[in-house]
């Protein structure tokens, strides 16, 4: 009886463990890859390999909340991760930056393919020294690798910029459709889940993918989908998707502080009907052409001089003041000086007594060690920001007492104004960490253009400052010299542009190589 008993466990433990994995067996390959960042041409900064963050193997599966291990996400495929890296947004990457990170990801899945797919996780903006297109460039790269037939998923950035090479070697791709970017992880879910559906229907590669490049390129401080137009137009893409020949469809404003010819808006929709692929992206590139006039900054916007004079005279606080011109969020160096030097030169703050005002942030490592050394309450003295970009300004010295100490920065006040001084330009420092009250704080300065969520719902009151630094919002003032022409709002005279869909070959379609690169 025990050996019967023991028998019968055995041959179900036996069974379940072939289920097992003959179930792992089934289930598809799908690598990941991708290199991330926003890049400014028109800052004197570079981006080297070490302000990236870099995840290999399974650790860039943390990269993604939605892919817990116990997720239903993760649990639909044999995940093989080769390298994912992201940095915050500056300066254009090196050359030899960016070839060391496609190097490793190339051999990375050199060693671990055959792939059945691959999720390309980018932003789109990034700018390689002697390059054009990266990104485009990368996933030509990776495609030698894993082949033609492995289906690849890209999600990005909407001011990412979406050249024909990655729309003919890229499958299914989407980007984010609110700005501030609080659906990323929610694009991010829905590139991977789309490409999970087409390998397990088996429909694979869609057959359609409808390409319109929009001659218009504006800055993402007057595109943000918080207003009008850009809330109505990306309303539309819900819609759109629900029809049952399509996919996906996307919006891309494009980055407007890069000089590249790929830099305009995009419009893309992919599916398996022409007909309703092709309308649909028709119809969300004229939609986004007829509004091209209704584009206007997120906030109000002036002067430095007279943004401070309207935060002095009003009586909401904390009044916002975005110093927007170098702004390290959209590819500014971050460490300009010119704005915090014309705060310091105002009479109104020159005493403890007058208007209380933060200045987030400026970064100086060497008074940050100083006033790390010294500690609260101690006088200090040193120089901080234009290491970088000192094209407006020189270094500042710093002549004041310390406030604040945290992990990432200090806070040096001089005078009323409690300037935050960051150990890099990288910081992700919180008021908190630093002892600041934000919402006892008369005005607040922050290297920004829109503001982020938290500050958003903070404010009581908010202005654009039209200041210098790599990513101006002036655009005219910029020194554009290969972008595509005539562009809006650039040209104005009246021209209409060609907006009907541009048919893409799929990524496994041989192209003559007098097709666009």
């Amino acid at each position: 009886m025990k050996n019967s008993i023991l028998t019968t466990l055995l041959f179900s433990f036996l069974i379940s463990t072939l289920a097992g994995k003959a179930q792992e067996k089934d289930l598809p390959r799908i690598a990941i890859a991708g290199i991330a960042t926003e890049s400014s041409t028109f800052s004197p900064a570079l981006t080297a390999r070490e302000a990236f963050r870099i995840r290999k193997g399974p650790e860039a599966l943390d990269a993604y909340p939605f892919m817990v291990p116990d997720s239903m996400v993760r649990g639909r495929a044999t995940w093989l991760p080769a390298l994912v890296a992201a940095t915050s947004p500056g300066g254009a990457v090196t050359r030899e930056a960016y070839e060391s990170l496609v190097q490793e990801t190339l051999d990375s899945l050199k060693k671990n393919g055959p792939y059945d797919g691959l999720y390309f996780d980018i932003h789109g903006a990034m700018s390689v020294v002697g390059l054009d297109d990266p990104e485009g460039d990368l996933i030509a790269r990776i495609r030698e690798v894993v082949g033609t037939e492995t289906l690849i998923s890209t999600s990005m950035d909407l001011h990412g910029n979406v050249s024909w090479r990655l729309a003919k070697n890229t499958d299914l791709i989407t980007c984010f459709r609110m700005a501030p970017h609080e659906d990323r992880y929610e694009t991010k879910k829905r590139a991977i889940v789309n490409l999970l559906d087409r390998l397990e229907s088996g429909q694979g590669k869609p057959a359609y993918k409808a390409w319109v490049p929009v001659p218009i390129l504006l800055p993402g401080e007057k595109t943000s989908t918080r207003v009008e137009p850009a809330k109505s137009l990306y309303a539309k893409i819900p819609e759109v998707t629900k029809q049952s020949g399509i996919i996906d469809a996307a919006i891309w404003i494009g980055y407007a502080w890069a000089d590249e010819p790929r830099n305009h808006a995009v419009v893309m929709v992919t599916g398996d009907d022409r007909i309703q692929v092709g309308e649909a992206a028709e119809n969300l590139a004229s939609s986004f052409w007829k509004v091209r006039s209704e584009f206007g900054f997120v906030a109000p916007v002036d002067s430095l001089t007279g943004s401070l004079n309207k935060a002095l005279a009003s009586k909401k606080r904390p009044f916002f003041i975005s110093d927007s011109g170098d702004n390290p969020t959209a590819g500014g160096a971050g460490d300009v000086t010119w704005t915090l030097k014309k705060i310091l030169e105002r009479p109104e703050f020159k005493s403890k007594k007058g208007p209380s005002l933060i200045y987030a942030s400026i970064p100086g490592p060497e008074l940050f060690k100083l006033a790390k050394s010294a500690g609260l309450g101690q006088k200090v003295s040193g120089y901080v920001g234009a290491q970088i970009d000192a094209r407006f300004a020189p270094p500042i010295k710093l002549d004041g007492t310390v406030e604040g100490i945290g992990e990432k920065a200090v806070v040096i006040r001089v005078g009323s104004v409690r300037v935050i001084v960051a150990h890099d330009r990288n910081r992700n420092t919180h008021f908190s960490d630093l002892g600041l009250d934000p919402l006892k704080t008369d005005i607040i300065v922050v290297k920004m253009g829109y503001l982020v969520p938290d500050l958003y719902n903070m404010r009581k009151d908010w202005i654009m400052a039209l200041t210098p630094g790599g990513v101006d919002q002036d655009l005219h003032s910029l020194d554009y010299r290969r972008i595509q022409r005539p562009m809006f709002p650039f040209d104005k005279h009246q021209f209409e542009p060609d907006l009907k869909a541009k048919w893409i070959p799929a990524s496994d379609e041989f192209v003559p190589s007098t097709y666009p690169r």
